[in-house]
């Protein structure tokens, strides 16, 4: 008898180690995939778009331009989280992930196809837009789903160490991005040749990337809370409906938080360092594959930093950790320009270091905190509609005014006092939530999750 019951305890123990490597796999993989479609659009506009597609508004404009084409999907990815939101807490989290892996894939290889200003005038800068467009769309419902298969599957314990994997998405997608625009601009087309025809190339790898993503997050089941509410016919039919007429409060201070947090990390994955240490125009002109080479050495920091902090969350609480990355984002906020300026690469790669370190330490633990918010019926929609909205107000546009400030003014020290501000703003919005870390996530306990978890209710 004792036999049978150790065999049946191991088949468990090896059952849920599958399961979790597989969340870990799909999610993970998943999220760089997506990211790296974002990404590499960023990085590209910044290096060269201003020439291929704005080329005819001048200088200066041309960059606003381009830095405007990389913000503008931001004003869609709302569009994104209402969809995927509201078809996610009605018909299962998983096959709206499939849905944005494809929608994003897809945007991006035809943004590799697109003929330049050169060829069609007017109308390749309109179809670049509108591709971006569609991207944005898909990276609005994209965070949700995959945060919400991480998290909903994770032990009660691990739930922030699993809360990251999603979150690792970003630095790998920007360092996957990067990377192969170091091979590109070093030595597959260097020079000229990266503007007449290299910068397409990580645009149509993604068709490989899309295989093996969709391959990836189809092997993975449904979360058991969808599943739960599922089974107890508790899917709410308005999940948005529900969210703004009852959660309104959380959900603005929610943004604002996401607000706080995003400004920083978007000087790099919005390609505004890039441009700004590279552009021949500019105050600094360094060797654009170094540069390149310097931001994927950031991602790695932002990576492990990203996973750090979100298992420290798990022994200390989310708000704790989440307050110290404020903070430390407040600090490199305060040092990341003036370091850039002393245009030498030690300066650069520790202004880059300092801003993945504070970028890393509080989205490390967005996944988990933003997930232990809401309640079960209304948690996709919660999530990705709230972080869809802090990202316009923080991240969208920060790479067009820091290239805005600089153009008025002459100098960094606007984008200083700029970055700072946001990072203030964080700091204030995590000391009004209350730390909710432990939170039961099942549907059964709604009336719980209900709960206000602002300080002053």
């Amino acid at each position: 008898m004792s036999e049978t019951v150790t065999t049946t305890v191991s088949e468990t123990v090896e059952h849920n180690t599958s399961t979790d490597r597989k969340v870990a796999y799909a999610t993970i993989v998943g999220t760089t995939i997506e990211w790296y479609d974002y990404f590499v659009y960023a990085a590209v506009a910044g290096l060269v778009f201003n020439q291929l597609f704005f080329a005819p508004a001048g200088p200066l404009f041309a960059t606003l331009l381009v830095f405007a084409s990389v913000g503008i999907s931001f004003l869609f990815r709302p569009l994104g989280a209402f969809i995927a939101g509201h078809y996610g807490d009605k018909i299962g989290r998983r096959a709206m992930l499939v849905l944005t892996l494809i929608l994003m894939g897809g945007s991006t290889v035809a943004i590799g196809l697109l003929p330049t200003y050169a060829s069609i005038g007017i109308a390749a800068p309109i179809l670049l837009i509108l591709l971006r467009i569609l991207q944005g769309i898909s990276a609005g419902g994209e965070w949700g789903g995959a945060v919400l298969m991480a998290v909903e599957h994770a032990p009660k314990e691990k739930r922030g160490r699993f809360g990251s994997y999603p979150q690792l998405g970003i630095p790998f997608g920007l360092l996957l991005a990067s990377l192969v625009l170091v091979i590109m601009t070093k030595w597959v087309a260097p020079g000229e040749a990266f503007a007449e025809w290299g910068w397409r190339v990580p645009f149509l790898l993604s068709v490989v990337l899309l295989l093996v993503g969709h391959w990836i997050r189809r092997a993975i089941g449904e979360s058991p809370v969808f599943e739960e509410i599922k089974q107890r016919k508790a899917t709410n039919e308005q999940p948005i409906k529900t969210l703004f007429k009852e959660h309104k409060l959380t959900v603005f201070l929610a943004a604002l938080l996401c607000a706080g947090t995003t400004g920083l990390g978007y000087m790099t994955t919005g390609g505004f360092i890039q441009n700004y240490t590279t552009n021949p125009a500019g105050p600094i002109a360094l060797e654009r594959s170094t540069i390149l080479l310097l931001v994927t050495l950031s991602a790695v920091v932002w990576a492990f930093f990203t996973w750090f902090s979100a298992v420290l969350s798990d022994k200390y609480g989310r708000k704790k950790i989440y307050i110290i990355g404020t903070l430390l984002q407040l600090g490199a906020a305060f040092v990341v320009f003036p370091l850039v300026d002393t245009a030498s690469y030690a300066g650069i790669a520790l202004a880059l270091f300092f801003l993945s370190m504070g970028v890393g330490f509080t989205h490390g633990v967005n996944a988990i905190l933003y997930t232990e918010l809401f309640p079960a019926s209304i948690r996709f929609s919660g999530i990705s509609i709230t972080y869809a909205i802090g990202s316009i107000m923080g991240g969208a546009f920060a790479p067009m005014i820091a290239a805005w400030l600089i153009g008025i003014s002459g100098s960094t020290t606007l984008v200083t006092i700029y970055l700072m501000s946001l990072a203030g703003l964080a700091v204030l919005a995590i000391c009004l939530l209350k730390d909710r870390t432990g939170m039961p996530l099942e549907s059964r306990y709604e009336a719980e999750q209900n709960q206000s978890p602002l300080i002053w209710k």
